[in-house]
């Protein structure tokens, strides 16, 4: 069976297993067949997980979640079908960003606008976030200080050897379909040793998934500029026209760090 081209692109290396039952005319799995590989999969109240057609309740999006377990997904549409794929992939790290947003709609105080940063911070890392793993701190370093160019070509051995990076944002899947100049995830890092690196592809998915749900968990608190900028398009092996030096001097992606004044 064929599948769509843009499968075969490393990001999409944590949902590669669902993305093998597609066809070649690119539709997305349906709601039947998402259901079917959901079997054991729960929200962040335990409830067990169904993904259902947009209406019905009247509660919020993450509350129908939490309660019901009813994730409402349309039909057809690639943003919640990635969705659907992240809660297979990495389902203890959206069970417990649920649960935050349980919380924060829980505590919140009768006549506050808005939904405040850290409801943000957790939408901005469910539609756009990424796990950095490395044994090298220096390279996170690098990455922290927005020098691209060390790190995805000076570096870019060291790179490929000892750093790993694993997206969760579901809008990210959605837009590397077709990517364009700039397109960015958001970062969190986790250090690990060297052998973890050596570790197979779906062991290292599992301790992703682990390590991040547990990052989430408890009096986890964050806002939207806590987590680390990453310019997907430079990661070796992204795209070809990232083979040569000249391709991270472009500061449109590749942008310089800002000193913020205090």
């Amino acid at each position: 069976m064929s599948v769509p081209s843009f499968a075969g692109q490393i990001l999409y290396e944590p949902l590669a297993h669902w993305l093998s039952a597609l066809s070649g005319d690119g539709e997305p799995l349906g709601l039947d067949v998402l259901n079917g590989l959901a079997l054991g999969v729960t929200s962040g109240s335990g409830a067990p997980l169904r993904f259902v057609v947009p209406g019905g309740s009247g509660l919020s999006y993450e509350e129908r979640i939490y309660w019901l377990g009813q994730v409402a997904t349309r039909p057809g549409n690639w943003h919640d079908f990635f969705n659907a794929l992240v809660w297979l992939a990495y389902p203890r790290t959206k069970a417990a960003l649920n649960a935050h947003h349980h919380r924060a709609l829980a505590s919140a105080v009768a006549g506050t606008t808005g939904r405040g940063l850290m409801r943000d911070a957790l939408t901005q890392f469910d539609e756009c976030g990424v796990a950095v793993v490395s044994s090298s701190l220096t390279l996170w370093e690098d990455i922290r200080g927005h020098r691209w160019k060390d790190v995805f070509w000076t570096r870019r051995a060291e790179t490929l050897k000892s750093l790993r990076v694993f997206v969760f944002g579901h809008a990210s899947y959605d837009l590397l379909r077709t990517p364009y100049i700039g397109l960015c995830g958001k970062a969190m890092f986790f250090h690990v040793e060297h052998d973890w690196l050596s570790l197979p592809r779906v062991e290292q998915l599992h301790d992703v998934d682990v390590r991040m749900a547990q990052r989430f968990s408890g009096e986890f608190s964050a806002r939207p500029r806590d987590f680390q900028p990453l310019p997907l398009l430079g990661i070796p092996g992204v795209t070809p026209d990232n083979e040569f030096p000249a391709y991270y001097d472009d500061t449109r992606q590749f942008r310089p760090l800002r000193l913020v004044q205090l």
